[in-house]
């Protein structure tokens, strides 16, 4: 089973990028997307993608052209779940999730607290719900993958500069302590479980030139409850796929 999480940073951007023939070839049985930024009535290729065997879900956000989370899948679900209930996030569209015989998988996509402190104490606030939240789905659904882009590089192996971001968010030492209380909670950081080499980044700024000098953040997870670690086979990240300012990352499980 092949699970492929990607923050587009606009699904019509990354189908203008020859996205649809990059997703051929991957070849994924589930897409996680973030940050879609567009309803699918927006989209022209819906026929080509479901000529590629997908069905697709999508929780787009209220407000025109931002966030918004969706699940492209090759196998129907049994059951989808847009939202997780709180109002204020649900609105942005940042949780699907698609539950499926052996597992879910929930797409997620976290707020940045980059544009001043409002949005910074928003980001707090949903990872003190998250946290919650998660809780109770990973009892609900024991065998659960939580892909997403979820704006924390979590350790100083994560982000190029750790000296110079260390007050930038993203890496603030309480979004950090978050990530380590939420592995500890009964989560698998499934691409460090394989991998535990520096370098190694999701997302790269457009300024300076970032993504040509490798200068990147880790904030792109696949997450996987304690009762998938076992069958956990490759988590990968790849960056050869330039269709965003984010790369996807891969994770294969095998039942």
């Amino acid at each position: 089973m092949k699970i492929i999480s990607y923050n587009v940073n606009g699904i019509r951007s990354a189908l203008s990028k020859n996205w649809l023939a990059w997703l051929e070839a991957a070849n994924p049985d589930i897409v996680c997307l973030q940050e879609i930024k567009a309803t699918p009535d927006q989209l022209v290729d819906l026929l080509l993608l479901e000529q590629l065997g997908y069905e697709h879900y999508w929780n787009p956000a209220e407000k025109k052209g931002y966030s918004g989370t969706a699940i492209f899948t090759k196998h129907s679900p049994r059951h989808v779940e847009y939202g997780c209930g709180i109002e204020e996030y649900d609105r942005e569209g940042r949780i699907i999730r698609a539950d499926f015989e052996n597992f879910s998988v929930m797409s997620c996509y976290f707020p940045s607290g980059s544009s001043g402190s409002e949005r910074q104490l928003f980001k707090y606030r949903f990872l003190e719900d998250f946290q919650e939240y998660a809780d109770k789905m990973k009892i609900e659904h024991p065998k659960l993958v939580i892909s997403g882009d979820y704006n924390i590089c979590h350790r100083a192996i994560d982000i190029h500069n750790p000296k110079s971001n260390a007050n930038s968010s993203g890496f603030l030492p309480a979004e950090r302590e978050w990530m380590e209380n939420f592995i500890n909670t009964g989560f698998v950081d499934s691409f460090r479980h394989l991998n535990s080499e520096p370098h190694n980044y999701t997302w790269w700024s457009y300024r300076a030139n970032a993504r040509m000098k490798n200068l990147g953040w880790r904030i792109d997870y696949n997450m996987v409850t304690e009762g998938l670690r076992n069958h956990i086979r490759r988590s990968a990240i790849l960056p050869e796929a330039r269709h965003s300012d984010h790369c996807p990352v891969l994770l294969e499980l095998k039942f």
